[in-house]
């Protein structure tokens, strides 16, 4: 047995309860890692809520959810591996990406695995899969950033955006983040070039314009951005939040292409792709000291519901974690 954070129905964080479940074993591919520390991203809210509607057709359960242990993020060390698994052996010390890591046990893909960063702690390992891995593609694939561009990260002091920010820096650009009062500071420690706090300053007042814009905050007009950029821009529109109940703030990623037919801008949604290829890339940063998870606050188990919910509420600077 093992405990672990299980919701048998869809709601609010209430729905979350810390129970003693029977441990998973690994199966073909599969690694079983006893979870050190667990991530926190907006996508565990999404599952944790059902919402919006979108969110159930990609195969999470049309009424309830059909993985009942919440989390997703995962750094941990290895206690067994099934069948066909060559990359890894009991006692490696792994991060990556699974179904259900707000447990003291987790089943995960091999090939969504991969070797710890030995310079980072669990708790900081377990900050970088998902966001890291996302911003990684962000600014290296969907915005291809080079040495000189003016990068524009909206959501900076977030997860996905307080690593954008210094991945977009070790890419050579010349970086401005966008962020609340409170975290403005933590996105000028990431080595942003200029920091506009949103709650003060109009981001479109200083008339100046971007090769590339990253949006991880999902709530701007795509009309707003678009004036934003040169004329052979790049938009890249990273996940979605507010919006109905039925698609959310995705609605952006597939207005987007319609837009840009009309524009010679390049406007983009982003689906990352969850592949330890990428995680290994974002190793290698890591360990280079190009890239840091900044994480802001560590909840222990029992108390991932407050976790998800502090970072519902966007008073998170950088990740939230889950100590296992």
């Amino acid at each position: 047995m093992m405990k672990a954070i299980v919701q048998d129905v869809y709601g609010s964080a209430d729905v979350l309860e810390l129970r003693d479940i029977a441990r998973p074993g690994p199966g073909d591919g599969q690694v079983l890692v006893r979870v050190r520390g667990a991530g926190v991203d907006q996508g565990v809210w999404h599952l944790m809520t059902g919402l919006p509607y979108l969110v159930r057709l990609f195969g999470y359960g049309l009424k309830k959810p059909k993985v009942p242990v919440r989390g997703r993020e995962v750094a941990g060390v290895v206690a067994a591996v099934g069948p066909g698994v060559t990359r890894f052996a009991v006692g490696d010390e792994v991060f990556g990406i699974c179904e259900g890591s707000f447990a003291e046990y987790a089943c995960a893909k091999e090939d969504k695995l991969a070797p710890k960063p030995t310079s980072l702690s669990f708790e900081e390992a377990a900050a970088s899969p998902i966001s890291g891995v996302t911003a990684l593609q962000a600014v290296r694939d969907a915005g291809q950033v080079t040495v000189g561009q003016k990068v524009l990260i909206l959501g900076a002091g977030g997860g996905v955006g307080s690593f954008a920010v210094q991945l977009a820096k070790a890419f050579g650009a010349e970086v401005t983040g966008v962020c609340s009062t409170g975290k403005v500071e933590l996105v000028r420690s990431l080595g942003a070039d200029a920091v506009i706090d949103y709650r003060t300053t109009n981001i479109a007042g200083d008339g100046k314009l971007y090769d590339v814009i990253l949006d991880t905050a999902g709530n701007r007009p795509l009309t707003l951005l678009r004036r934003l950029l040169v004329p052979k821009g790049t938009l890249v529109i990273i996940g979605g939040e507010g919006g109905g109940k039925l698609t959310g703030g995705f609605q952006r990623s597939l207005v987007a292409p319609l837009v840009a037919m009309f524009s010679g801008r390049k406007l983009r949604g982003l689906v990352a792709r969850e592949t330890h290829l990428d995680l290994e890339a974002l190793a290698s940063m890591i360990e280079a000291g190009s890239v840091k998870p900044a994480v802001d606050k560590v909840f222990p188990l029992a108390e991932a519901p407050a976790a998800i919910q502090y970072l519902h509420e966007g008073r998170a600077r950088g990740k939230v974690v889950v100590q296992v």
